[in-house]
């Protein structure tokens, strides 16, 4: 969600879609609108330790989104750990993981949208991935109207919204992934128990809790965060 000032300086930019809220009605109806199962939502997470709090999450979270202001301790960790990676080049029915490279501001993707998007993008490498998605009308028509379902008036296409999603996920292999349009390619964070999904203390600490610890350490940092769970639907 990044706006197209702050994404990475090698992303072509390309047409900014309009803002979203990070709320669980929103979030839901894009991916819903997209053609996910009704028998999958997004929940709030209200907190990261407190065992009552996380009791209103369903299980097994598939996956976790997060948002946060673009910090200089992010951009910082970004910079120097992409140093040190290869540029992601994987394509093809062996991924571990679908990753999309972001190129277009504020996008923070049996016949629906996302099933033909997965289809498409599979056999592709991260460049033409990232074209698929500028070049899909159902995923931007979808964008549009769940950002026109949040609580407040949706914002411009245009508008200036320093606040990024990053997704973890546990993959079919139980690695705990993160995934960022705005880095060199998917992050194996490391591996989970059989038994463990994506809010569990583990994979927690090897993500979402690492992630803020470390803007927490670099002190004055924003700490301001929002979290949602991707689980079975309560209906």
């Amino acid at each position: 969600m990044a706006n197209s000032t702050s994404l990475p300086p090698t992303a072509d930019i390309h047409s900014p879609d309009v803002p979203e809220e990070n709320n669980p009605e929103v979030m839901t109806a894009l991916v819903h609108k997209l053609g996910l199962s009704s028998t999958l939502s997004f929940h709030d997470v209200y907190s990261l330790d407190d065992p009552s709090l996380l009791a209103f999450v369903p299980r097994p979270v598939l996956a976790l989104l997060l948002v946060f202001p673009v910090s200089k301790t992010y951009e910082t960790a970004r910079v120097a750990e992409d140093s040190s990676l290869p540029t992601y080049s994987g394509y093809g029915s062996d991924e571990e993981v679908l990753w999309f490279r972001q190129t277009i501001g504020n996008a923070c993707a049996k016949d629906t949208p996302l099933a033909k998007l997965i289809v498409e993008a599979t056999p592709l490498s991260p460049e033409p991935r990232a074209r698929l998605i500028e070049n899909t009308p159902a995923i931007a028509s979808a964008h549009e109207f769940a950002a026109s379902q949040g609580d407040t008036a949706a914002l411009s296409a245009t508008a200036s919204v320093d606040l990024h999603f990053v997704a973890f996920i546990k993959s079919s292999q139980n690695h705990l992934w993160e995934l960022d349009g705005r880095r060199k390619g998917p992050l194996n964070r490391g591996n989970l128990p059989d038994g463990d999904d994506a809010l569990a203390d583990r994979a927690l600490e090897l993500g979402v809790k690492a992630f803020l610890k470390r803007e927490e350490e670099a002190g004055g940092g924003d700490l301001r965060f929002s979290l949602l769970a991707l689980a079975p639907s309560f209906e």
